[in-house]
């Protein structure tokens, strides 16, 4: 408990002690660039210089301050704009009326060094009298700055505890949205995530999809191409490269040369501060890299310092966005006299000389622009810094309760917190006719400029506006390019294609290259059956079932419709085989009538012969039906046909082949039987043998007929049109019955082969039936395998084949003898040495 007490009245001591400690200024201060009081005092922190020249740390001496050199334009042109809308406001009459605008500006040189002097000058005020202490209450209501980004974050993070609102005119990285981090930062200027994704949309819109990045290495580089690089990656953009470099790294900066002169892409995406630019700009002059597109940001895009003649070969052409362009009236003229006259420290007229300017010599370079104001209407920033003092008057004006005619509280103790809350609610319009206000992150609405790099007719450099891209609208809608307007890299009017592999025409399909960015493919032909109808398809497109793709593989085309037809030479060739075969038999027939009284047609019943003859002329016409587009009525007719037909024609061979047989068989004494198997017999037989095929036929058309059927088995790149069976064992049970009747006749013959005869027509057909079996064996095998109109035409083969060998086998013999030996043909050469079978041999 003690020791609890003890320790609680050392704090209090220590914490005594504190509060009693007199300020004391610790090192030499920093001196601002200009300054002027007021009843509240804004702060500004602009690079009006470039270079910064440190002085020797040899710790042997108190080190000299700092010294800067290279006048930056641009930012001079800010600081003169924040001193005019300071001026502007002090004048008005409605705008805190009766309250005076201080400001003290600081030269940071470019330096993070000297930005943190500044921050800290701002912070602690210059003056000190003796015995003044420390209450924690920095003199500044608002600053405006810095430029960058890195700048802004050490400048927004050294006020942050104090809550000091910092307002910056330019530093756009998406990081300073957090207001976790950054809660009284505030900016006049869009995020950085919409000018990454706008850089992203706009090479999409161009058509390139393969380009180059080059970044700052700082936070605002490294934060805007991060933004860049997530949607290049999701719009489909490929980046062949991606390098940074600082500006005090020259040797990062010949390797990033270095890499966008090897590189193969003709497009650069430049999201690079305005001094890095300024480097990489006089390094590509030097080594003459030229041809390449720049997509450049607002920092160093409508910088007119950087168009030049020498620069104009590598960077001409360039295109970018831009801050809109906000003419401030009046402000031309105020950078050439009133400025000079009133609020240069070092100026001529007595008087205004500040008690800062310890040594005029830091403002040599900057009396030289003194009668130079050419320059102001490029300086797109001027317009946020304008907007930024502004909306830090209309926060104090609500502050400080201010009325139109009784004025403004002026005894009201303004705290910066205060001001940081009060420009979370302002919401008004300026002169210029701009609208102000910042939404929850503290920045305005994204609205940007396309601005292209051109040399007029002449021959100056201007920066031509191409467009705009608005984040507000939707997307697909947010950016509008007039690209008729455009002048590309080198001069050219030609839009430049940048690429890592061309587009792939339809009919192919991209097959992206192993180890490479997505934009870099092959284009591979569709296969054999598949389209792609539309430029880069990624995959092809399968053909539905009737159709195909054409030979450019761009569209698919209905199947060719493959059958065997009159036109072509092989279903030509067959129908004159068949309508041969036909006319053979017919004059065969015709020889036979008129030679129907001699011996040898007499012989073994005429009638059966001339049966035969038209069963024969049958089969050969019942070929045609095999020809020809199947219909559904063709192709019943095609098989039942043959089968009949067939069976009628071995019926009639095998009723041949009995007669023969039992005409023998009669010759034995006591034998009775060709009584039993007469003509009225051997026409029941070969009845009775077709009815049965003729009742398989009607079966199989009743239960599961043939009909066309489309198959697309065989060709995948055409359709077979061919007649499906129905029912295959109807099919194999005609096939079956027809084997069966030419096996029987084919032993009935061979056992009659040896009968004696000078004219065995036994023989003749043991031999047809042989060729029969052996043609339909083999047409068996062939059949299965045959694809498409083939395996029709083996079957034409096999009937035109059966038929052939049955026409000459059993009638060649005799139309032989009639017709060139006619001598042979009589009754006792038929009969030969055989009179006993004269009775058999009877003609009926």
């Amino acid at each position: 408990m003690l020791f609890f007490l003890y320790t609680l009245l050392v704090f209090h001591h220590l914490h005594t002690k504190v509060e009693n400690t007199l300020c004391r200024m610790m090192g030499d201060p920093k001196y601002p660039l200009f300054f002027k009081h007021g009843d509240v005092t804004i702060g500004g922190i602009f690079a009006v210089h470039r270079k910064e020249t440190l002085p020797s740390f040899e710790f042997t001496q108190k080190p000299q301050h700092l010294s800067c050199s290279s006048v930056n334009m641009r930012d001079f042109r800010l600081a003169q704009t924040m001193i005019f809308a300071i001026e502007e406001i002090n004048r008005s009459q409605n705008l805190l009326p009766n309250v005076s605008i201080g400001y003290i500006i600081y030269d940071t040189c470019g330096s993070r060094l000297s930005t943190m002097l500044a921050t800290m000058g701002l912070m602690n005020g210059q003056e000190f009298a003796e015995g003044y202490k420390c209450n924690g209450q920095s003199p500044l209501h608002a600053i405006i700055g810095e430029s960058e980004t890195s700048a802004t974050v050490i400048l927004s993070r050294t006020t942050g505890p104090f809550k000091i609102p910092v307002i910056s005119h330019s530093a756009s990285c998406e990081c300073l949205s957090n207001r976790k981090d950054y809660p009284s930062f505030f900016r006049t200027i869009s995020s950085d995530y919409h000018q990454g994704r706008a850089l992203a949309y706009i090479v999409k819109h161009l058509g390139w999809t393969w380009v180059g990045a080059v970044n700052s290495d700082n936070d605002y580089g490294n934060n805007g191409m991060a933004i860049f690089l997530k949607t290049a990656q999701e719009e489909g953009i490929c980046v062949e490269y991606s390098v940074k470099f600082y500006r005090t790294e020259p040797e990062k900066l010949k390797q990033v040369v270095d890499t966008i002169e090897r590189g193969t892409a003709k497009v650069i995406v430049a999201f690079v501060s305005f001094v890095e630019m300024g480097l990489l700009i006089d390094q590509l002059s030097i080594q003459n890299i030229t041809g390449l597109q720049m997509i450049g940001v607002e920092p160093w895009i409508t910088a007119k310092t950087y168009i030049t003649q020498n620069s104009f070969h590598a960077m001409g052409g360039s295109l970018g966005f831009a801050s809109t362009k906000i003419n401030i009236e009046g402000f031309a003229e105020y950078v050439i006299k009133e400025f000079w006259d009133t609020a240069f420290p070092c100026s001529e007229s007595d008087g205004n000389s500040s008690q800062y300017a310890l040594s005029c010599s830091r403002y040599e370079d900057l009396l030289a622009l003194k009668n130079y104001n050419e320059d102001v209407t490029e300086h797109r920033y001027s317009s946020n810094v304008y907007k930024a003092v502004y909306a830090v008057a209309h926060s104090l004006h609500r502050l400080f309760k201010c009325k139109e005619q009784g004025g403004c509280e002026k005894g009201l103790t303004i705290q910066p917190q205060q001001v940081v809350e009060a420009l979370k609610k302002i919401n008004f319009t300026i002169k210029t006719g701009d609208h102000v206000w910042f939404d929850s992150t503290g920045s305005v609405v994204a609205l940007y400029e396309v601005v292209n790099w051109q040399q007029v007719s002449d021959g100056s450099f201007e920066f031509i506006s191409v467009g705009y891209y608005d984040a507000s609208l939707p997307p697909y809608q947010n950016l509008d390019l007039s690209i008729k307007k455009i002048i590309w890299a080198g001069g050219q009017l030609e839009k430049p294609r940048s690429v890592c592999s061309e587009s792939c025409p339809p009919g192919t399909r991209k097959a992206v290259q192993k180890g490479r960015p997505v934009c870099c493919y092959d284009c591979i032909p569709c296969a054999e059956g598949e389209i792609s109808d539309e430029t880069d398809s990624i995959n092809c497109k399968q053909c539905p079932g009737e159709y195909w793709s054409n030979a450019e593989k761009n569209s698919c085309v209905l199947k060719p419709v493959e059958y065997l037809s009159f036109t072509e030479v092989m279903g030509t060739v067959l129908v004159f085989f068949s309508l041969f075969g036909v006319g053979l038999t017919a004059l065969v027939a015709i020889l036979f009538y008129r030679k129907k009284d001699t011996p040898i047609v007499k012989a073994n019943n005429s009638e059966l012969s001339f049966l035969l003859l038209f069963s024969l002329t049958l089969c050969f016409l019942c070929s045609l039906t095999f020809i020809g587009r199947p219909t559904e009525w063709s192709c019943m007719l095609r098989h039942t046909a043959f089968g009949i037909t067939f069976v009628l024609c071995i019926s009639c061979v095998l009723g041949k082949t009995i007669v023969v047989l039992m005409a023998f068989k009669a010759t034995l004494p006591g034998s009775n039987v060709m009584k039993w198997f007469g003509p009225s017999q051997q026409r029941l037989s070969v009845l009775a043998f077709t009815l049965v095929q003729v009742l398989i036929c009607v079966l199989w058309l009743t239960i599961s007929p043939p009909f066309p059927y489309k198959n697309m088995k065989y060709y995948k790149e055409k359709i077979i049109l061919e007649c499906s069976l129905g029912s295959a064992i109807g099919f194999w049970a005609v096939m079956g019955y027809i084997s069966l009747l030419a096996v029987l006749c084919f032993i009935l013959a061979f056992l009659a082969r040896t009968l004696p005869d000078n004219f065995n027509e036994a023989k003749f057909i043991t031999f047809s039936m042989l060729i029969f079996c052996a043609v339909w064996l083999t047409f068996i095998p062939a059949y299965v395998s045959s694809p498409g109109k083939f395996t029709v035409a083996v079957e034409i083969f096999a009937i035109l084949s059966s038929s052939f060998g049955l026409l000459f086998c059993i009638f060649a013999p005799k139309c032989y003898i009639i017709l060139l030996k006619p001598e042979q043909n009589t009754k006792q050469h038929v009969i030969g040495k055989a009179p006993s079978i004269s009775l058999a041999l009877k003609p009926y």
